[in-house]
């Protein structure tokens, strides 16, 4: 044994076992990374994208690999590839002092090692002449220098990149080497890890990896060999394949422009976004084409045509300058060209054939009235629990004449409950309709599109069209009140029927898209700026849920679940879309959330009496006075007589004085929905408030004393906590 040096004795620390690096990380290499597969559906492409780099970077960071690293990744149809540089090729040595038993223990008294010391150098794997002697507080104890050799970024990825492929997520995986093999959304054909210009070896699904890559499945050879990124994006441009989506988009989007442009003035794209992103990831070498179809099928309305065209064909609608849409459609090919126009005309011939069984539905679907759908949606079942479409229907029916009947009596002219019941009668028939059955896209659409067309009034026409309105929450809601009295009893029999029946969204799950739901509800109503009870509005769905099929009853705990549901939401809306802090948030739905456009409007007003020089200390003073109460265990919300006769200070005279003057006010301003200048009342009460606590100590020793200054500061939270409760509002207690 030897004794540990100056130097090491400086270095050790009580508890020993921290961690040195022993090396500096050596040379930076380029890590190029692609899982190849068959043709991934181009919707789950951008998604999947992302998680890749998330679960790479993950992974990086749990190896001490990820710093100065830059991570990159791409998707096509075929392949997912990352692009990883700034690796470090080795991990650090990491040099650790582990300490071990008393040097009591560790060696008898003629100091020779005993079995502790021998056992312990061993475990280290040191020799006994190594181990060290270090000075703790506790005393002296024998330590070991260990040495973690860092491995290798290539030993390392070898075990990582299987991982990684395992770790995505998909809506659904299938497997191609047996039940028990391995599970990918689609299978995978090659896979290519080339690291620092050398090949990486490792499996997943029984393929093994390499520095050989494949090219388009028409435009491309069927192996390339690369060494680095450049050459891997370079090589695969030569062989059909744009490896970046905004290159592929960038290229789409200026052919797209070309076309445009060429079609001469007046002529213009049917906006679409979210086309131009699936197509993008659809294509590895995307080309536009334009194509033509018979003038004839013009008659038949705009959305028919478009959902046609895009949800079927992924094709791209022309219109004029009056938003009228033209007999050219634009297409992206998978294609460099289509030089004698032969993919043109199978394009245009598919087309037609779609167009001409969507005319076939449109008129066979009329052919009887849309009402006489009605009784159909009885075999149509809706949720096991629930009944059938047609029991929903009834269920939709009574919440929304009972919503319009409130608007009505509140004075709202123009809710009308006739027609809100008659839309809502209507708004599912199109389930049953062959055009619907075909293009699932177009329900409550092609409902209105028949209405309109058999003469119902166009207010109910308009509603039945939009009642699935707002899909999220940058869509429009109905158009008229009747529409939103329409979505809002649609979205809220969904949301308490399910609840009732114990679907409630978990984590990822929501198969009846109630989340979705909820937003649309908070959406519509402050959008609307529209009188609603949340809660009355739960109990009308329940009622309805008990008096119509299947005559289920609704639990007010279920009740109350579903309010703070809703709640949530609009919480979430009011943050998220509308900008309000958190605890501003937090703050006005403690004082009140019954009525979100009244919510809103307390928000407003908060957001800008906060900015002023009193209300924020006020608000500090108002969460003192919360934690006092809170900790005499005296609710606030509990009326309390406050003697004035108790009175010793001159400072509570002032702030009872002070707060019965200031009470009507607020009153009044609050009954005229001034609450601005109800918090500018409120906030002037900041001096007083300021000038009780120095004075007066609230927890006096004299009990009567204390109960009745607990009193008035419980007076006080009551009295100016209705618009907004300021002991939620963030802020340092003053001292």
């Amino acid at each position: 044994m030897r004794a540990a040096t100056k130097t090491s004795l400086k270095k050790a620390r009580a508890g020993a076992g921290k961690a040195g690096a022993s090396s500096k990380p050596g040379k930076r290499v380029e890590l190029l990374f692609e899982i190849g597969v068959e043709e991934i559906p181009a919707g789950m492409l951008p998604r999947a994208v992302g998680e890749l780099k998330t679960i790479l970077e993950k992974h990086l960071a749990a190896e001490s690999l990820n710093e100065g690293v830059a991570v990159e990744t791409f998707g096509g149809p075929r392949r997912l590839t990352a692009w990883v540089r700034g690796l470090i090729a080795k991990q650090a040595d990491v040099e650790n002092e582990v300490t071990g038993p008393p040097k009591s223990v560790a060696y008898d008294n003629a100091g020779a090692p005993t079995r502790a010391a021998v056992s312990f150098a061993e475990k280290q794997g040191v020799a006994l002449h190594d181990l060290l002697i270090v000075k703790t507080p506790k005393g002296e104890y024998i330590a070991a220098k260990v040495v973690k050799r860092g491995r290798t970024a290539h030993e390392l990825l070898s075990e990582i990149l299987p991982r990684v492929i395992h770790d995505l997520s998909w809506p659904r995986t299938m497997t191609w080497t047996g039940l028990e093999g391995a599970r990918f959304i689609r299978p995978v054909r090659w896979l290519v890890g080339v690291l620092g210009g050398k090949p990486l070896k490792f499996s997943f699904g029984g393929i093994t990896a390499g520095d050989i890559t494949v090219g388009h499945r028409f435009l491309g050879k069927a192996e390339i060999r690369v060494r680095d990124f450049a050459d891997y994006e370079k090589k695969l441009l030569a062989n059909g394949v744009i490896v970046r989506p905004a290159k592929r988009m960038e290229k789409i989007s200026r052919e797209l422009e070309s076309h445009i442009k060429r079609a001469g003035s007046g002529i213009r794209l049917h906006k679409d976004p979210d086309l131009l992103q699936l197509v993008t990831y659809l294509n590895e070498y995307p080309h536009v084409i334009e194509g033509t179809f018979d003038g004839e099928f013009l008659n038949l309305p705009d959305e028919i045509l478009i959902t046609v065209m895009r949800g079927h064909q992924k094709y791209f609608a022309m219109e004029n300058s009056a938003g009228e849409l033209v007999n050219t459609f634009l297409a992206v090919i998978n294609l460099a060209k289509d030089p004698q126009g032969l993919v043109c005309i199978g394009h245009r011939n598919v087309l037609r054939a779609r167009f001409t069984d969507a005319r076939f539905f449109w008129e066979s679907d009329q052919k009887c009235k849309l009402a006489d759908y009605l009784p159909k949606l009885q075999r149509v079942t809706y949720e096991s629990r629930l009944g059938s479409y047609h029991d929903k229907v009834e269920r939709m029916r009574a919440i929304a004449r009972w919503l319009a009947e409130q608007w009505f009596n509140l004075g709202m002219v123009q809710a009308h409950v006739a027609d809100a019941d008659r839309a809502a009668e209507l708004a599912k028939c199109d389930l049953a309709t062959e055009m619907v059955r075909e293009f699932t896209e177009l329900q409550g659409v092609v409902g209105g599109l028949y209405a309109r067309a058999q003469g119902e009034a166009e207010d109910v026409a308009d509603a039945v069209y939009d009642h699935y309105l707002p899909v999220g929450l940058d869509d429009p809601i109905p158009r008229n009140l009747t529409g939103c009295a329409v979505a809002l009893a649609d979205k809220i029999d969904s949301i308490v029927g399910c609840f009732s029946a114990g679907v409630i969204p978990t984590g990822s799950s929501d198969p009846y898209a109630l989340r979705r739901a909820a937003l649309g509800i908070v959406k519509i109503i402050l959008d609307r700026k529209l009188p609603v009870s949340l809660s009355l509005t739960i109990g009308a769905a329940a009622k309805a849920l008990l008096t119509h099929p299947p005559k289920k009853a609704v639990t007010p705990a279920q009740e109350a679940q579903v309010l703070e549901f809703l709640l949530d939401r609009a919480r979430f809306v009011l943050r998220e879309k509308h900008g309000y802090a958190y605890d501003e948030v937090n703050a006005v739905f403690r004082a009140g959330s019954e009525d979100l456009v009244d919510v809103e409007k307390r928000l407003r007003a908060l957001k800008a009496v906060r900015k002023t020089k009193n209300f924020e200390p006020l608000a500090v003073s108002f969460k003192r006075i919360r934690k006092i109460l809170e900790k005499a265990n005296l609710p606030a919300e509990t009326a309390q007589h406050v003697n004035v006769d108790l009175f010793e200070k001159d400072a509570e005279k002032a702030l009872y004085a002070a707060v019965r003057k200031a009470a009507g006010k607020v009153s009044e301003d609050k009954r005229a929905g001034k609450y601005q200048e109800a918090l500018d009342e409120i906030a002037g009460l900041r001096k007083v408030v300021d000038q009780f606590f120095v004075e007066v100590m609230v927890m006096a020793e004299d009990e009567a004393v204390r109960k009745n200054r607990l009193a008035l500061l419980a007076e006080l939270l009551r009295e100016f906590t209705t618009i907004a409760d300021f002991s939620e509002l963030g802020g340092e207690e003053r001292k």
